[in-house]
């Protein structure tokens, strides 16, 4: 037959007397040249094995020919004897009716059509869908963030918007927007984005026709594209389980991925993650001169105060460098910051039965085997007090003794003493309850038999320092009266020698400054060492403040680079103050820190092989920042050493189980069966996972992250 009208494709009509295993395929090759223009055709007729016989059995021809363009309306004049018919497109119509879906009945439109873009065919097979589900218990899942935004997009495409007998895609911008706002809510729980939000799959272009889902919600104004992110975050002032901790902490790092990242130092006797949060400009990376610095909570499970604090300051650090304040932005940009919030999770579970409020001093302090982590440090301070009677004999960077591996040492404990190997740390405190007050080594008096005698370090100017910037920015600690929890502190500044209040051996301050560069001191935050939600926001209100002095303290001091006369940096070498006996060493890279108070100080570096450099250092009191001294070192008789790096001083050399310890490795030991062999628990699915179980089939396996 011959076709009139457009040079678009019309639908075709084929009728063929070939049989259930016969196929036919039309080819139609056009080329187009215009008004008048010619055209090739080709025709290929296949019936399964018996392609040659259809010939014979068939005397029809099937043709088919495309209309070139005229300026009339396309029209169709068909051969009554032809096996091809055509037809004009007819555009489909659906049947608009209300929207009975109970979560989508506040969406900006009123009517909808079935099916719907998921291709569910009625109100019953949406109410029973995994994806209804989801919408319905989204805002518990993510804890208010990015709702009713959310449920409403989803609504869009469950119960898209039907208007003149024509279904409305919703705006592929609205949800590319929310998206890159939300995804990090999900990325938090270990959820996937749903399929069904999928902007490319269900989401048109303006041109195109859509309508904007969140209108009514946005007072008619669309949601730009560079809507801040910060605002869909806050800071919930509750306690944390451990699960919800977890959520809490990805959802910082997913939002502010360019300066954060968490990680694992180990696990806890049950398996729990030892996480860390990063704050960096070169997140997982130790940068040239930037003092790294780490905050150590709940090491006590049942003294909750310091856990809740570090995870309001990861969450505000994130915000406030978002949002371009200036004092976050400079902390960041100029120091590596780690912080634990929990280093006994296993404790903090059972502390946690209790309820707040309700729990003493005991339930949840130790671990899980029953170990106090604040006592099972090597006690590397009877050995520094061995030493200090021996002229020339070094008391810092003692090593670890033998005898200590001989006894019950956690794993909790051994993962941080394994950190503390693996980064150069200057400055640190573990956060405490039970008292209100800042306490500085050692911790162990200088004579066994007296547990309340001040018991300095060389460096006790410095810790007294670092201790008076704490309190005195806490308005609690600072407050001059005695009646007042910590009030005996209050004649001596709220701040305290660790052994003058109460002596005990082999705690984590006195091995930080004993085995390491670092200074660490102890914050104790309150009394009550488990306290009400409704207490939270006023002790993050009295800590915040003091938290970021003391950080910015790290910055105090000198700093520099030690290297040999041709730039190479020189590791392990060790620098020296002249009247205070305790060196530090330089890094990996040749750099180092050194915690000093404003004053006037002989400087010396030196290292195995090389000579010794000296320098008058001058810090003024006003002095905010770390003075740069640099070394250069020459060798001895003017050959270069054949091995820089080995560490001057104590060394041991003997076997070091810190060296083939994993701390990620399972401690807790396997349940037995009864026939003897170990019992292998499937993995586990996620928490969330539950919400979904009264689905006997088309459970949301697409929510499952997969590796």
């Amino acid at each position: 037959p011959r076709i009139k009208g457009h040079a678009h494709l019309q639908r075709l009509q084929v009728s063929s007397p070939l049989g259930p295993s016969e196929s036919l395929r039309l080819n139609v090759d056009e080329t187009l040249t215009g008004v008048g223009a010619t055209s090739r055709r080709s025709l290929h007729m296949h019936k399964g094995a018996h392609t040659s016989m259809w010939p014979q059995r068939f005397s029809f021809l099937v043709g088919a020919l495309l209309g070139i363009l005229e300026p009339t309306a396309p029209y169709c004049v068909p051969d009554p004897e032809a096996q091809v018919q055509c037809q004009t497109p007819v555009e489909n119509k659906v049947k608009c009716e209300a929207i009975s879906l109970g979560s989508c009945n506040d969406v900006a439109y009123s009517k909808t059509a079935y099916p719907n873009l998921l291709d569910q065919k009625s109100r019953q097979v949406i109410e029973y869908s995994s994806e209804y589900i989801l919408m319905s218990v989204l805002h518990n899942l993510l804890q208010g963030e990015c709702n009713p935004d959310l449920r409403l997009l989803g609504c869009s495409v469950m119960a898209p918007k039907c208007e003149a007998g024509k279904i409305i895609k919703p705006c592929r911008h609205v949800c590319e927007t929310l998206r890159k706002n939300c995804l990090p809510a999900f990325d938090a729980i270990d959820m996937a984005w749903p399929y069904f939000l999928d902007c490319d799959r269900f989401f048109v272009e303006e041109v195109e026709g859509c309508f904007n889902p969140l209108a009514k919600l946005r007072g008619e104004t669309e949601l730009g594209e560079d809507a801040p992110s910060e605002a869909l975050t806050f800071i919930q002032f509750i306690h944390h389980s451990f699960p919800k901790m977890v959520r809490e902490l990805k959802k910082v790092v997913s939002r502010c991925s360019h300066i954060a990242r968490m990680y694992s130092i180990g696990r806890s006797f049950e398996g729990k993650d030892l996480l860390v949060v990063e704050f960096s400009t070169s997140p997982g990376h130790h940068e040239l001169l930037k003092p790294e610095f780490k905050y150590v909570a709940n090491m006590h499970g049942n003294e909750v105060v310091g856990k809740e604090m570090l995870i309001y300051l990861a969450q505000y650090l994130c915000s406030e460098y978002l949002l371009g304040n200036t004092r976050i932005q400079m902390l960041i940009n100029n120091t590596r910051i780690h912080l634990l919030p929990s280093m006994n999770p296993d404790g903090y579970e059972l502390a946690a039965e209790e309820g707040a409020g309700y729990n003493g001093w005991i339930n949840g302090r130790q671990t899980a085997q029953n170990l106090d982590l604040n006592r099972n440090f090597p006690d590397l301070t009877s050995e520094a007090y061995r030493l200090a009677n021996i002229r020339g004999a070094r008391t810092d960077h003692l090593p670890i003794p033998q005898s200590y591996w001989w006894g019950k040492v956690a794993p909790e404990t051994k993962a941080v003493m394994k950190w503390l190997k693996s980064i150069p740390f200057v400055l640190s405190a573990s956060l405490h309850g039970g008292d209100l007050v800042v306490s500085y080594p050692f911790d162990y008096s200088v004579h066994p038999l007296e547990e309340k005698m001040l018991s300095p370090t060389p460096d006790e100017k410095m810790f007294k320092l670092l201790s008076k910037t704490y309190a005195d920015a806490h308005p609690g600690i600072s407050d001059k009266s005695e009646l007042r929890c910590g009030g005996n502190f209050v004649k001596r500044g709220g701040i305290i020698n660790g052994a003058e209040w109460y002596s005990f051996a082999g705690g984590m301050a006195d091995f930080n400054y004993l085995h390491t560069n670092c200074f660490e001191i102890t914050l104790e935050l309150g009394c009550e060492k488990f306290p009400l939600e409704n207490e939270l926001y006023l002790l993050w209100r009295e800590n915040k403040e003091a938290l970021l002095n003391l950080m910015e303290m790290v910055h105090r001091g000198i700093k520099g680079v030690v290297t040999d006369k041709y730039g190479n940096p020189i590791k392990n070498a060790r620098i020296s103050v002249k009247g205070i006996r305790h060196d530090i060493l330089t890094a990996d890279d040749g750099d180092y820190w050194r915690l000093l108070p404003p004053g006037t100080y002989i400087i010396s570096a030196q290292a195995r092989g090389y000579n010794k450099v000296l320098k008058k250092v001058n810090l003024p009191a006003k002095m905010k920042k770390a003075g740069r001294v640099d070394f250069v070192l020459r060798p001895v008789n003017g050959k270069l050493p054949k091995n820089v790096h080995k560490t001057m001083g104590s060394t041991n050399g003997g076997y070091d189980p810190l060296e083939h310890f994993d701390p990620l490795a399972q401690h807790a030991q396997p349940e037995r069966r009864q026939d003897g062999r170990s019992s292998v628990q499937p993995q586990e699915k996620p928490w969330w996972w539950s919400y979904f179980s009264s689905l006997d089939r088309h459970k949301p396996l697409w929510l499952l992250k997969r590796q």
